[in-house]
């Protein structure tokens, strides 16, 4: 837990955190398999939701890889060039945060200034990795998204929400850019990535995430930047660092040569989760590694083995898969108009394989937002916290 964290003895309410109709939420078993059949339409292509690793040619991949899911492309073309289990539904930590940037980023000038009142900050889930944002203290939006990405702060989150709109607007637009992105793994509930239940996405869903943040200069510089001063009021700043391991070299990690960043995540539900970018002899690959099954650089560690294969022999790899472009950005919709099908979510892991607190059921992907943003609003209750229990989201 972060020394920002914010203590309490019970889990706060939010309700409103998302728009629509929960006829759109459709539940998965939670014994599923990513197994497909044959005539399924899946995106990015069948491959990427069959059993064991998918990879074709560029030599044997690295060894010890313990996460139960993972994949790694090309940023430019956008080929998978080795996958596991791609969109297999889980929770997805702070790696959230990206689709969070990827919606909200332009919203607001970097220059602008906002001061924070004791509202901006209600609601925000116990146990949260806080940046440090007070009541009182007037912040400019960069200094509010250098908290998001470098510290993960769930506090710079819902100001930034709460600028937009609040949470539920917040929500409801993520959700609907998750569509555009064909990103139908993704269930979003909170902006934060904070363990609610429902919320999920896939390694699938974060690369895409990934790639078309990194697309945006302004993305790109927050989530590459290694340290930065905060304001603590009074004149007054103080250093924060960046959590993304392989980026700052903190905590026995060897930084990463080339590495752009791009977000990390945990929470002692959901493991360790992270996606990376990082660029060699002008070529960028990216990789999302989820919940790995030891060591706490466990996601760092098989991060990087990944990148160097792919950087040593992944061009000689060829593709399985490939990740899809946006909608609106003129990328065609996964099966095609002729497909006859919609294109469906993956599955959800079982509770033994990290799907969530208390084994949570799965709610229905990306796919329902055009309901979920037609629809009214509902309120999403949270569970109690066990005695006891430390939730943290970085």
């Amino acid at each position: 837990m972060h020394a920002f964290s914010r203590p309490s003895p019970r889990l706060s309410r939010r309700s409103l955190l998302a728009l629509g109709a929960t006829a759109a939420l459709t539940a998965a078993p939670l014994d599923a398999t990513p197994a497909a059949a044959a005539s399924d339409v899946v995106v990015g292509g069948a491959r990427l939701v069959a059993d064991g690793v998918q990879v074709n040619g560029g030599g044997a991949l690295p060894k010890k890889l313990t996460a139960r899911a993972w994949l790694l492309a090309d940023q430019d073309s956008g080929e998978v060039l080795a996958s596991y289990r791609a969109h297999l539904r889980v929770a997805p930590a702070s790696t959230l945060k990206m689709l969070f940037a990827d919606t909200l980023l332009g919203r607001f000038a970097r220059t602008e200034r906002y001061r924070v009142t004791d509202a901006d900050l209600a609601g925000i889930p116990s146990g949260s990795s806080l940046v440090g944002v007070k009541a009182g203290i007037t912040y400019t939006v960069e200094q509010l998204w250098q908290g998001v990405f470098l510290r993960s702060g769930n506090d710079a989150v819902q100001v930034l929400a709460r600028m937009n709109g609040g949470v539920a607007k917040t929500v409801a637009e993520m959700q609907a850019r998750a569509v555009d992105l064909q990103a139908l793994d993704t269930h979003v509930v909170s902006p934060d990535g904070y363990d609610h239940e429902g919320q999920l996405s896939s390694a699938y869903d974060l690369a895409l995430f990934a790639r078309h943040g990194l697309r945006d200069a302004d993305f790109r510089a927050y989530c590459g930047t290694r340290a930065a001063r905060f304001p603590a009021g009074g004149g007054k700043t103080f250093r924060i660092e960046n959590t993304d391991r392989l980026l700052s070299g903190t905590y026995g990690v060897t930084p990463y040569p080339g590495m752009i960043g791009v977000k990390n995540g945990f929470t002692s539900n959901a493991g360790n989760t992270f996606t990376g970018a990082a660029t060699r002899a002008g070529r960028t690959l990216v990789v999302t590694v989820l919940h790995p099954r030891s060591g706490h650089n466990a996601v760092y560690e098989e991060t990087a083995a990944l990148l160097d294969w792919g950087f040593a022999q992944g061009s000689s790899a060829r593709a399985v898969g490939t990740l899809v472009e946006a909608l609106s950005e003129g990328g065609t919709r996964a099966g095609g108009s002729s497909a006859g099908k919609a294109p469906r979510a993956g599955a959800q892991a079982s509770p033994a394989e990290g799907a969530g607190p208390d084994g949570w059921g799965a709610l229905g992907g990306a796919a329902g937002a055009v309901a979920l943003l037609a629809g009214g609003a509902y309120t999403l209750r949270r569970r109690r916290r066990r005695a006891g229990e430390e939730r943290t989201t970085s």
